[in-house]
């Protein structure tokens, strides 16, 4: 194997892992994922590494796994030319900042992104996360949509990265296993991708509190063949216009004077109780 033991804070083969920001790896085609868990769940969904950063101390525990998994999907002379960089945990704390992570990172290379046309084809149930920014959000409802059934989730262009570290951690890697794709800008803009899922034969169901929402326990609108969730950000909630546009409203009936539920837990009810 290769490996390559770090000392210097400031070593230049460092800075993907201590100072690159997940823009500037996002534009090198790259992500940064984190924990041994969520890393064994890219390599079993086809994503290939980099590079490696392990603290010495995790490295036949929490690494050997990893290891296994990368000679098992990618062969033994892959394993053995992937620059596995090994640190003190003194030294990995110093130079990445995190220190509630697990001690072991991997660099990835993303997969090719896909067109909302291609992301909706064949698909019945879908979420559709309008500007949610929270990286945790993303990444529990991205969870929720994995573990109750959806078939994918869709992201508008302002919506946080799924491949940022937070989220998939969150997610428990469950963004490498369910189909995700984002929209571009001007398909993001106002009502525009309402639009085009209903152009695709997508019933669009908008979790918002107004007059004439009906109960997220609804059988009209359960037997629909093609559902689109269409949840908001946290705080503001939807868009006026994409609540109009959108085919039907839904709310989660609330007790104790609770007037809201943080998005990801109102994402995991909608789901359970739409894919009945």
């Amino acid at each position: 194997m290769n490996l390559i033991e770090v000392k210097d804070i400031n070593a230049p083969e460092m800075d993907i892992f201590a100072r690159a920001t997940e823009p500037q790896l996002r534009l090198d085609g790259e992500f940064l994922a984190e924990t041994a868990s969520v890393i064994l769940r890219a390599l079993e969904n086809g994503y290939e590494p980099v590079s490696m950063l392990v603290e010495t101390g995790r490295l036949e525990a929490e690494a050997g796994p990893v290891f296994e998994a990368v000679e098992k999907y990618l062969g033994k002379d892959f394993l053995d030319a992937l620059p596995v960089y090994v640190a003190e945990q003194e030294i990995v704390i110093n130079m990445t900042g995190h220190h509630l992570a697990r001690g072991l990172w991997m660099v990835m290379k993303r997969k090719p992104e896909i067109s909302v046309e291609e992301f909706c084809r064949g698909k019945k149930r879908i979420a559709v996360l309008f500007d949610v920014v929270n990286p945790m959000n993303v990444g529990a409802i991205i969870r929720s949509a994995a573990a109750l059934g959806m078939d994918g989730v869709l992201l508008t262009h302002p919506s946080v990265d799924p491949l940022t570290r937070r989220t998939a951690r969150v997610s428990m890697g469950t963004v490498f296993q369910i189909p995700w794709a984002r929209a571009g800008r001007e398909e993001s803009e106002g009502t525009a991708l309402i639009n085009t899922l209903q152009s695709y034969g997508f019933k669009t169901v908008a979790m918002a509190l107004t007059s004439d929402s009906s109960s997220v326990d609804n059988d009209e609108i359960r037997r629909n063949d093609k559902l689109a969730v269409v949840l908001g950000t946290e705080g503001t909630g939807l868009p006026r216009d994409v609540i109009a546009s959108c085919d039907y409203r839904v709310m989660i009936p609330m007790f104790h004077g609770v007037d809201s539920l943080n998005v990801a837990a109102a994402s995991a009810i909608s789901f359970w109780e739409l894919m009945k």
